[in-house]
């Protein structure tokens, strides 16, 4: 059996960002024009009215201050109000393939490897492009890799599991490496119409490189243990596809067809969920929460966060114990603790112990336990 090393990251970020006051103004303008042309159905009372949002109220519910987004001008439409990407020929990269390549190069960059160094190439994502070929096939031509690649979806925990299935095939030996690529375009299956989620999601892409460790050419982080869990539950759902283009003829609402969730219902369940699962984890490696230096959690709500990091470490978190990148990015589904530990892992010492953690929709728990070395 192989040890396990994480030795590089890499972030995609969308050059378009979308603030707080920028989303209320268009989603006030949507819910004034609703309203208007509503206004008998209302009166009678066969429909709701359409309440305000505002920066306040996104901020207090989400601790989110802005969002990237692959495109702007069609979400800020109030007569749209989802983003407009392009037809692409079959000849061309197709646009998670092309977020997924920048991530990777980052991600090899930091590494000190080249694409000939990668077996294996698993995107990982809460939404894919199409059901075949492969993305991850995809990426691995535009990358040049040999080996294989396969798409894989656990919804908001797909990041921490494609690391538990690409660090068991290392430590087996069947694979020296492995890209694990997490192209979130949450933007295409948000309902931007929708006050109360209006503003959770946001685009990005990420990738970790997963090595064997005595491949690693520096300080890395090795992969210590990984532990997975799912419990179904139906509280966050997407009904539909992957990017919503137009609606079938006859059909004037398809709300059911984007993403929903019962917030409150998640927040309930979820929180004890995976606060017991962290800490099952650490047990499991006769490990205490006390020995934990950081922890990078899936980024949905800081309310949740804050919540899960006060029941495992049994007080509140000191500043830099659990990172927070939600404000600057919003939900990014499955690449949310990616990025948390891509930006906030460097400055960590020699055995240092730390873990990643995602959750989210099925309901689904992946935590990746990781320790500095060098």
């Amino acid at each position: 059996m192989y040890k396990v090393a994480i030795t590089g990251t890499g972030v995609f970020t969308p050059e378009q960002v979308i603030t707080n006051d920028e989303l209320v103004t268009a989603f006030n303008a949507y819910a004034d024009k609703f309203n208007f042309e509503n206004n008998d159905a209302i009166e009678r009372g066969e429909v709701a009215a359409k309440e305000h949002s505002s920066s306040e109220f996104i901020f207090a519910a989400s601790g989110i201050t802005q969002r990237h987004v692959m495109d702007k001008a069609g979400v800020l439409d109030p007569n749209v109000m989802y983003p407009h990407f392009r037809k692409r020929n079959d000849d061309e990269p197709s646009i998670m393939a092309e977020m997924a390549l920048d991530a990777c190069t980052k991600a090899l960059k930091q590494s000190g490897k080249t694409a000939n160094d990668v077996d294996c190439i698993i995107v990982a994502a809460s939404n894919h492009e199409r059901p075949y070929p492969a993305i991850a096939v995809e990426v691995q031509g535009l990358l040049g890799a040999g080996g294989f690649g396969f798409d894989m979806n656990v919804a908001c925990s797909s990041a921490t599991f494609g690391i538990q299935a690409a660090s068991d095939m290392i430590r087996t030996g069947s694979i020296r490496s492995a890209l694990v690529v997490n192209p979130e375009i949450c933007s295409g299956h948000l309902e931007w119409r929708d006050r109360d989620c209006h503003f959770i999601f946001g685009d990005v892409c990420t990738a970790t490189f997963l090595e064997r460790a005595d491949n690693a050419k520096g300080p890395h982080f090795e992969v210590i243990s990984t532990k997975c869990a799912t419990q179904f539950s139906n509280n966050i759902r997407n009904n539909n596809g992957f990017l919503r283009r137009s609606l079938p003829a006859g059909l004037t609402d398809q709300r059911d067809m984007q993403f929903m969730q019962e917030g409150r219902k998640v927040f309930k369940q979820v929180v004890p969920m995976v606060s017991k699962h962290i800490l099952d984890h650490l047990s499991s490696e006769g490990r205490g929460a006390s020995e934990l230096k950081r922890m990078w959690l899936h980024q949905a709500n800081k309310a949740m966060n804050d919540f899960i990091g006060r029941k495992v470490l049994g007080r509140v978190p000191e500043e830099g114990e659990q990172p927070n990148i939600l404000q600057d990015y919003a939900n990014t589904s499955s690449a949310g603790s990616i990025i948390a530990f891509s930006q906030h892992s460097d400055n960590l010492k020699t055995d240092d112990l730390g873990l990643i953690c995602s959750f989210g929709a099925g309901y689904s728990v992946g935590s990746i336990l990781v320790k500095r070395v060098g």
